[in-house]
């Protein structure tokens, strides 16, 4: 099996690499990741510049533009082979519930799912890299039962990982997303020139936490995993909109 492994925090981050060796002793793996960290760059294309494609010393292929950028050069010429498998992580911290609409991780496993092809995003919940060995070895066992029957359509999975060791791994939950509070208050400061400059606020805590939620499986001490959707149709409001705002065709 032929995987695409991509990342948000860039090609030097350690996720990427602990991953990268963890599906390579198992299967084909190429390497293509952002040059700089792109945490929260969603599903952005870089559309207003040419983007350059990178060899690291270690033969990971790195790109100047976003996680999304990365998945889509290579899926549209880059690479001379179609993947079986788009894998996205780890990432240094939860891509848990709201947190979805905005990861970069997320958006790279996206990418590929939007290309017909199956993806994964891997998280561990707490940034530092603290037992990112657990990370990568509940990732690798997801991959492996992926592979042994590989959707005949796209799949798009979300898998956080508690910071605990393996052994300590209460399991693996399938959940639906939560949801969380509005984030935090912008930070204001002044930068040396006296001008006023804003700080996005750090995430909100976790609002819909109920059993079920993938904030519920990680309280508890389990591996959270998600299969996600694109269809962002409010499917209770067709008829409504419909008849208040359709109108007559106009002969």
């Amino acid at each position: 099996m032929r995987i695409l492994l991509a990342n948000d925090d860039g090609y030097l981050a350690p996720g990427l690499a602990a991953l990268y060796d963890g599906l390579r002793a198992h299967w084909d793996v190429t390497v293509i990741a952002p040059e700089q960290n792109a945490s929260a760059a969603s599903n952005a294309l870089t559309l207003n510049r040419p983007l350059s494609v990178y060899t690291a010393s270690n033969g990971f292929l790195y790109v100047n533009g976003t996680p999304s950028d990365c998945v889509h050069i290579a899926l549209t010429g880059l690479l001379d082979f179609r993947p079986d498998l788009v894998v996205s992580g780890v990432n240094n911290g939860a891509n848990l519930g709201d947190d979805t609409i905005y990861s970069g991780t997320v958006a790279a496993a996206t990418e590929g799912y939007l290309f017909g092809i199956p993806a994964l995003a891997v998280s561990l919940v707490e940034k530092g890299w603290r037992h990112l060995d657990t990370a990568v070895a509940v990732a690798v066992e997801v991959v492996a039962k992926l592979a042994q029957d590989l959707p005949r359509s796209a799949q798009l999975l979300n898998l956080n990982v508690p910071n605990r060791p393996l052994s300590e791994l209460a399991g693996l939950r399938v959940t639906r997303l939560g949801k969380r509070h509005p984030s935090q208050p912008v930070v204001v400061q002044k930068n040396p020139y006296g001008d006023t400059i804003y700080w996005i606020g750090g995430a909100g805590a976790a609002l819909d936490k109920q059993h079920g939620t993938d904030f519920d499986a990680i309280a508890h001490g389990f591996a959270s995993l998600t299969p996600l959707q694109l269809d962002l149709t409010h499917h209770g409001e067709l008829e409504a909109c419909a008849a208040r705002f359709e109108t007559r065709e106009r002969v």
